[in-house]
């Protein structure tokens, strides 16, 4: 007869510190790594960097802006499963509309804010178009993550957030980049 794994969950408020800091740790040193990673990767861009070193301005606000909006979306989906509320196909389908419904609102913002401050239809559609593409696919990889956690029968609020996090640095920098190679260096 085969045994079934019951997902083990941290209560912060009764658990001792020494536990609760047990059972974060390997998910952030996962982040620590893939950090480590993103940061590789971002050499790897240094030669469309120096072509161009305003894209260095905007990349903080395009991985800030996939993870806010991934996090959003995390938080409430692990909310829905811990409430066993959450369907994941309809919620993918609803998330996927959402996602792009953000990622079209923010890259007009970044656009206009990008031309209005350099002043270049090239770069303003760089920041743009890497936004959107971005904004609309960090909520599908906010949901995916955390239900490949839950099937796992770990705890989704633990992992989740740290490894969805750097999955989706890793993802945006990679867009934003292509994107600027094919954009501005065409």
């Amino acid at each position: 007869m085969r045994s079934i794994r019951q997902i083990v969950y941290v209560d912060d408020t009764k658990d001792k510190i020494g536990l609760l800091v047990r059972m974060r740790v390997p998910w952030l040193i996962v982040g620590l790594i893939g950090g480590t990673l993103a940061s590789f990767l971002v050499s790897r861009f240094e030669s469309i960097l120096t072509q161009n070193i305003s894209l260095a301005f905007f990349l903080p606000l395009i991985v800030y802006m996939s993870d806010a909006v991934g996090t959003q979306t995390e938080t409430i989906f692990v909310r829905n499963l811990a409430k066993s509320k959450a369907n994941f196909l309809l919620y993918s389908l609803k998330e996927i509309f959402i996602g792009a419904a953000l990622g079209i609102i923010f890259g007009i913002i970044i656009w206009l804010i990008a031309y209005l401050w350099i002043r270049s239809v090239e770069l303003a559609s760089t920041v743009g178009l890497a936004m959107l593409i971005n904004v609309s696919i960090a909520p599908v990889i906010a949901i995916i993550v955390p239900e490949i956690i839950f099937k796992e029968r770990a705890d989704p609020a633990l992992g989740a957030g740290p490894f969805t996090t750097i999955v989706q640095d890793i993802i945006s920098i990679v867009i934003y980049f292509t994107v600027a190679s094919i954009v501005l260096f065409h």
